[in-house]
Formats: C-alpha cells, structure tokens, sequence
C-alpha cells in the first residue's frame, strides 16, 4: 500500500479484503471459543467493522438477518453510551437496534492512540445465545410481549477499561438458563471484538490512521455507486406484490404482508404500506429486521461477489415500514418470531414483486421459514438444565437458469445444522431421521429443492417449543413453475403420531420423538 497517491482502485480492493479479513477472523475466533452448539457448531452469529462515525465498512459472511441490523445496534450504543479504551457495550433490545432477544450485540471502540479520546473505528459482533431468560427454554415461546420472551438489555457496559463488570454479569446470569454456557459465550464474543481490535491496529501501524479512514470512506461510496447501478438497471416502474404467513400462532387468519417497490432511475424506494397491523403473536419484525432483509434483498441483485458489505449498500434505496405494523413494531409487541419467519416473508414478497421488474433473474420462493426448534429441561448425566436450539434447512426456490438446492439454509439465515454427534453429546437427546423430504420441491422447468425430515427424541421430560411457518400458504412458483409443498410438524409417543402446531409449546415425555418435515421451494417454469 502507497501513500500520498489520492485514490488508487488495486489499493482500494486491498482495503476491501483486508476489512473483510478482520471481520472473518473475529468470527472464527468466536466459533473456536463459543460453548454451545449454536455458536461452535451452527455458526449462529455474525461480526462487522465500523469506521469512527459508526458506519458499516466490512461484514463477514455470516449471517444476513444480523448484519443488514447491526448497523442499528451500533447506532444505539454510540448514542446511549460512551464508549472509552476497554469498554465493551452489551444490548438485545429489539427497540434499539436489537432483533430479538436471543441475538445479543457487543460493540467496542479501537483506539489508535494512548490519547485519543475518540475511537478510530468500531467493531461488533452478534451471537446467538441458545436461552436469554423468558417463559420457555430457548427464549422462542410464544409470549404476549417481549417481557415474556426473555431479558431484555438495553445498551449497557459489560466490559469497563478492560474488566469485566461483576455487577452487569451477574444480572445477566441470574435471569438465563444453563449459565456456565451463556457465560462462556460472552467471554467468546469479548475475545472476537479484542482480535478484531488487533487487526485493525495493525493495519494503521502499517498504513497510517488518515489512509485507513480514507479508504474506508472509499469502500462506501463504492458500494454506493455499486448499488446504484444496479438500481439503475432495473426497469423503471412500479412493481406491487403480497404474501402473508399463516398465522401469528394466536389469532386465526394470515398475516398480510405487501410492497411496493418504485423504480425511479439509481433509486428505489420500497414501501410496505398495507401490511397487517402488529400481532399478538411473536411473528412482529422491528423495524431493522425489515431493513435488514431489503439489503439482502437488493444486495443479491448486485450480482458481484466481492461487493463491499458496507452502508453505501443502502444509500440509493428508502424503506418505508409505517410504525405499529408486523413490519415495523412498536413496544412491547412479542418480536421472538419476526427475526427467524417474518424476515423470511419480507424477502419472499419483495422478491414476488422484482421479479415482474427482472423475470430472469428472480428465484422461485426458497422454504420461506427458519423452522425454530427449541427443547429445554434437566440433563441426569449432570443434574444442570440444559437448553438446545436449531433452525431446520428446507428447500430453496429453482432458479431460471437452474434448479433449487435441497436441504439449505436459505436467505436470512446462513447457519448449519447441529451434527449429530454434536448434539446428541451435549444434551439428552438423539436424532431418529434426518434425510432429505424426497418430492417436496416444486415441478417445474426448473425444480424446487427438497425439504428436509428431522426427528429428535428427548431422553428426558423435556419442554418444546416450535416457531415455524410456511405450514398452511406454500412457497410459491414462479412463471409457471409449482409451489413447493408446505412443511408439517409431528410428535410420537408411542408409535402414533399426533400433530404438532407450527407455533408453540408442548411438554414432553422421555422417548418422544419431534418430527420436523420442512417446505420445499417453488419451482420455476412449465415443464
């Protein structure tokens, strides 16, 4: 790297690996370091860097629901604290930044210099912690409001000058299960922000602070000008859909979501006027969620695979999501499912509506749902509670040029499955089937992927929530193509098989087996 040179495209591109190289290795720390499966096992979490005014420059490839949010979070806990040399801000309020409460963000400040009282840069990381407190196991239950879905954290200091604040940490350990595992997560995520520090540092010592800034500015305004061309290669117009989820687990009836998306040369604005009121039910997205998943959205339109994740991603685009609705909740509306299901429904109906704007390009719907699994209770082998959480691939919608993937994460969500060994390790529980749902994805020219079958029994009484959807309303097809077949959801006790609703509780008794059958995706074209 040069200095003094102005702007220099092949230094530029340096910049953009080295950034996104800092947030890779603060995730790989954090998975080495994690305790529970979610994290070391799942990869349930995602890392970023921020320049000095707290403006995204770089995201591991982690997962989307987090990093298209955490920008918010960041926002909060600059503007309710003040971050000093050693401080470590913690908070999960869904209404400051937050998705929901299992996700908890920490943000520290790099410091370039013994006397700096303003950090150079920021780093952040959020984790998926397998229980946060709440009614039910796993923090995923369907509570009335957000006091019952768990510990809600606004922005408060965890870490102060290096220490650990006893005080805060006890707080947090009084109000969570299986506290040895929470709180070894944490010391995971402090780590993950002090090895992105380190990098960092290094790149000023070796490049200069004004250099590093520089370029990091630059990486911005390149996504910018990225983002713009793709806006602007969209025909203009407007361009309207409408999907729904099948409940919100209380009331009958869907839950309607709808857009309409303006195309007006390099800009776009994406308006979910219309959308059904917030909910009873736990399925509310606040409103970084609906953020979140309209950068995805526009994000996977750019088409390069080394665009920069950074903010200018979303400097050509407006997003309109009116307050008080499933879009865009206001306090103290439940908000558990909104970042694992609505965020999946946000994506589909914006995609339904871009692809009568870019037929080629658009895939058919992908399974539309994370399938949320949560089972807690006591383990005999220790005498200490346990608390086990997985989201459950499906099958992602065909392509035009190519047929969906069976059995994959898709969309909001980048996560792996729990390895059978993994899990049936580190808690009372085994895994009876686990194949792919041969025949669920959609026909078509191009075919939807298949759904997946998962069968878990508990050893123990245990007590078991689900949060799903795409039960009822199946992932569509698209330009002829089929839907893919909605998911269906079991318990066996004794042989016989009863239904399961796709959202809530039930307890269960030692050698009942939970059947997960999950959506297949839409297939795309006539055969």
């Amino acid at each position: 790297m040069k200095k003094g040179r102005g702007f220099d495209p092949t230094t530029l591109e340096i910049y953009r690996a080295l950034y996104t190289s800092v947030a890779e290795e603060m995730g790989l720390t954090l998975r080495r370091t994690a305790h529970s499966p979610n994290i070391k096992e799942r990869r349930d979490y995602s890392c970023a860097v921020f320049d000095a005014a707290g403006s995204v420059i770089a995201q591991g490839d982690h997962m989307p629901v987090h990093l298209g949010s955490m920008p918010m979070a960041v926002e909060a806990a600059l503007g309710e604290t003040n971050i000093g040399p050693g401080d470590v801000v913690v908070l999960n309020d869904p209404f400051a930044g937050g998705t929901h409460l299992p996700d908890v963000t920490l943000v520290s400040g790099v410091f370039l210099g013994k006397s700096d009282r303003k950090a150079g840069f920021y780093v952040a990381n959020r984790a998926h912690h397998a229980d946060i407190g709440g009614a039910t196991p796993g923090s995923m239950g369907m509570a009335s409001d957000v006091y019952g879905e768990g510990l809600r954290i606004p922005p408060v200091k965890l870490v102060v000058g290096g220490r650990v604040s006893g005080d805060v940490m006890r707080l947090l350990m009084a109000n969570v299960r299986v506290e040895r595992e929470r709180r070894a997560d944490f010391e995971a995520q402090v780590g993950s922000l002090k090895t992105g520090a380190a990098r960092l540092l290094e790149i000023v010592a070796r490049a200069g602070a004004r250099e590093a800034a520089e370029y990091a500015r630059h990486l911005i305004d390149y996504s910018a000008r990225m983002m713009r061309a793709t806006v602007r290669a969209i025909p203009d117009g407007v361009y309207e859909a409408v999907d729904a989820l099948d409940s919100d687990g209380v009331t009958a009836g869907e839950v309607t979501l709808r857009v309409r998306v303006e195309v007006r040369g390099a800009r776009a604005r994406v308006d979910f006027e219309g959308s059904a009121p917030q909910v009873a039910g736990p399925v509310n997205a606040v409103e970084a969620i609906t953020v979140s998943a309209v950068a995805y959205v526009f994000r996977c339109l750019v088409g390069a695979e080394e665009v920069p994740a950074s903010a200018g991603l979303m400097e050509p685009i407006e997003v309109n999501a009116p307050s008080g609705t499933v879009v865009n909740a206001a306090h103290p509306a439940p908000v558990a499912g909104g970042n694992v299901e609505t965020s999946q429904r946000i994506v589909d109906v914006l995609f339904k509506a871009l692809s009568k704007a870019l037929p080629a390009r658009v895939p058919a719907a992908s399974q539309g749902s994370m399938n949320n699994l949560t089972i807690g209770g006591t383990d005999p082998r220790t005498g200490r509670e346990f608390a086990y959480y997985e989201t459950v691939a499906g099958g992602m919608g065909a392509r035009p040029s190519a047929d969906g993937v069976s059995g994959v994460h898709t969309h909001m969500t980048n996560s792996l499955n729990t390895p059978a060994e993994a899990l049936e390790y580190a808690y009372p529980l085994r895994v009876r089937a686990y194949s792919l749902r041969r025949g669920s994805g959609g026909r078509g020219l191009r075919r939807g992927g298949d759904g997946v079958v998962r069968e878990i029994e508990t050893l123990v009484p245990a007590r078991m929530s689900l949060l799903a959807d795409r039960r009822a309303r199946a992932p569509y097809g698209l330009a002829g193509g089929a839907d893919g077949a909605p998911g269906r959801d079991r318990v066996v006790r004794g042989g016989r098989a009863s239904k399961l609703d796709a959202k809530g509780s039930r307890d269960l008794e030692p050698g009942d087996r939970v059947r997960i059958e999950t959506p297949g995706g839409g297939g795309h074209g006539k055969e």
